[in-house]
């Protein structure tokens, strides 16, 4: 099923549909916009018939130079079987060529208001979001101090009451149970909540409570980046925890790598504030303010020193 059709567009700019009402089902399969320049001027070798054609002043001014022949022939081979749609920026008028070739193919051929670079800019954006490979994730996502925490752990561990502590404690929250997860660039993944479940935290004794209703607008958000993994699993008095945090692990979504941190959860551990400092401690690494290491350093100055100084005793 695909993910966007040429009626999504027309419905998000507002575009008006000149000819090729037929074919506004058609699907975008690319987030890359074709300007045939090269195309209007004879050469298809290379054409991207795939992609939403945007026709600017330039093309146009440029297409009014040719014979009546050559301006035919140009848009019936801009217009195939698999064009998305064509698109006329500026308000400026369609050729009737295209009009015509259009209605033959069932090429939307649409028209907007916006200049052409900031038209080009918006539909991009738009379909890039639109196209992001995603994924769903069973956890919590949480705006903690700016940084988008996703708390995972096996079921029952504790993860919404977390949440609803930290939402208490003035965070907000972004879904839970289920995170839908997109890729929009090569290292960076936006979640939100599936809109059946949105603003709704599951508290195993309570049911179902609405945080906006509860907290307040607040309280929620509809989407934040992940920065930040936190793994929250039973403690295991066989297993050895990271205690000083010079070791950093990722965790791989999509094809983007997200630090990830593993908290042992056991009776009298205050989970909401040890994620806290986390996403304090977090921002502070990516200011280039690592206390693990300064720690490091400062033990091996130490430990230097005394080498030396045992040195000089003998």
């Amino acid at each position: 099923m695909a993910k966007v059709r040429t009626k999504d567009i027309i419905e998000k700019f507002n575009l008006k549909l000149i000819s090729g009402e037929e074919g506004i089902d058609r699907p975008i399969p690319t987030s890359d916009i074709s300007r045939p320049g090269l195309e209007i001027a004879g050469y298809f070798a290379y054409y991207p018939a795939e992609r939403v054609q945007l026709l600017g002043k330039t093309e146009l001014t440029f297409f009014e130079r040719l014979d009546d022949e050559q301006k035919v022939i140009r848009m019936e081979k801009l217009c195939t079987d698999i064009t998305p749609a064509i698109i006329v920026s500026r308000d400026l008028e369609v050729p009737k060529e295209l009009i015509e070739a259009s209605e033959r193919e069932s090429v939307p051929v649409l028209q907007s208001t916006m200049k052409t670079t900031r038209l080009s800019s918006h539909v991009t954006n738009f379909l890039e979001t639109k196209l992001a490979p995603t994924t769903a994730v069973h956890g919590v996502l949480v705006d903690v101090y700016g940084v988008g925490v996703l708390i995972t752990g096996k079921s029952g561990v504790g993860k919404s009451e977390t949440a609803l502590e930290l939402v208490k404690r003035g965070h907000r929250l972004v879904a839970d149970d289920c995170v839908e997860i997109r890729q929009e660039d090569t290292d960076t993944l936006v979640g939100n909540a599936p809109g059946l479940i949105e603003h709704l935290l599951e508290i195993r004794g309570l049911g179902i409570i609405n945080v906006m209703t509860l907290f307040g607008a607040g309280s929620v958000r509809s989407y934040k980046r992940i920065s930040l993994i936190i793994d929250l699993e039973l403690w295991d008095q066989n297993k050895q925890y990271d205690r000083l945090g010079l070791d950093e692990e990722k965790m791989k979504i999509i094809d983007t790598e997200v630090t990830k941190l593993t908290v042992p959860v056991r009776p009298g551990r205050n989970l909401a504030v040890i994620i806290e400092v986390a996403s304090m401690n977090f921002r502070l690494k990516r200011m280039g303010i690592n206390a693990a290491e300064q720690f490091s350093d400062r033990l091996t100055t130490v430990i230097d020193d005394v080498d030396h100084v045992d040195h000089d005793e003998r």
